[in-house]
């Protein structure tokens, strides 16, 4: 039920955001190289094509149906792109199953660890599952307060017709008070995160403080007039930097 793109050897899975599903990617479809590599879109339980899905909405959850998918598909090896709370997600497949993950790309990435949030700043994202208007708020203040409000809007139409209202708050208290850290720490895996020079939070000191202290293997890259929505906002950018990345991995 994922979408896919691309006929190539190198297998990639691409985890999407709170905000965001399996369709979010588009904007950057034009930009891949399908020869090269074969990447695939899932929806988590409760979002995108899967919204009326049942699940308990856990990273322990979509770690295990990325790997169902895995073995649907026939990769016994991929590499994985996590957006946000994709980010989370794809760090929870490689300390469940650690032999088959050949590299990682986090983009603005939830860090095992979690993210701490003041009461405020808590208060806005839980309201976020009932109020539109949080959401919106929310997608301003992550890219800096400098983008077009048409984009805000259709952002968050996106966000509230690709997911169910209990999914979404689910995933919230999942990816916010993760930690992890200890399973995969130190792990050699090759990774990259590319963070945003707008995003106020999960940006380069960040990364610093935790994915560049959890992996030995780990660069990191920031990338201006971009927030914590690259996708959107520099994708040609963005693809660049994932598959100059990738295409440097061997297997």
């Amino acid at each position: 039920m994922a979408e896919e793109l691309g006929g190539g050897q190198h297998p990639v899975i691409a985890l999407h955001g709170w905000f965001g599903s399996g369709a979010a990617w588009r904007p950057v479809h034009p930009h891949l190289d399908g020869s090269r590599f074969r990447y695939v879109f899932p929806d988590y339980r409760g979002y995108g094509r899967r919204i009326g899905e049942p699940g308990e909405h856990t990273l322990a959850e979509a770690a295990q149906d990325v790997l169902a998918l895995a073995d649907e598909l026939g990769f016994d090896r991929f590499s994985m792109i996590g957006h946000s709370m994709g980010g989370a997600v794809m760090q929870r497949v490689l300390a469940d199953a650690p032999e088959r993950v050949r590299a990682l790309v986090g983009i603005s990435p939830v860090p095992a660890s979690g993210v701490p949030f003041d009461e405020q700043a808590w208060e806005l994202f839980t309201g976020a599952v009932a109020e539109p208007g949080n959401r919106r708020a929310i997608l301003d203040l992550t890219t800096g307060n400098r983008l077009t409000g048409v984009w805000l809007d259709a952002a968050v139409r996106h966000s509230l017709a690709h997911s169910d209202r209990r999914a979404f708050g689910d995933y919230l208290e999942a990816w916010a008070k993760a930690d992890f850290h200890a399973e995969i720490q130190g792990n050699p895996v090759p990774v990259k995160v590319i963070v945003g020079e707008h995003d106020p939070a999960l940006g380069a000191a960040t990364m610093q403080a935790t994915f560049q202290q959890h992996y030995p293997n780990c660069e990191l890259e920031t990338l201006t007039n971009a927030g914590h929505y690259a996708i959107d906002e520099t994708p040609i950018a963005l693809v660049t930097s994932i598959e100059r990345f990738l295409a440097a991995v061997e297997d």
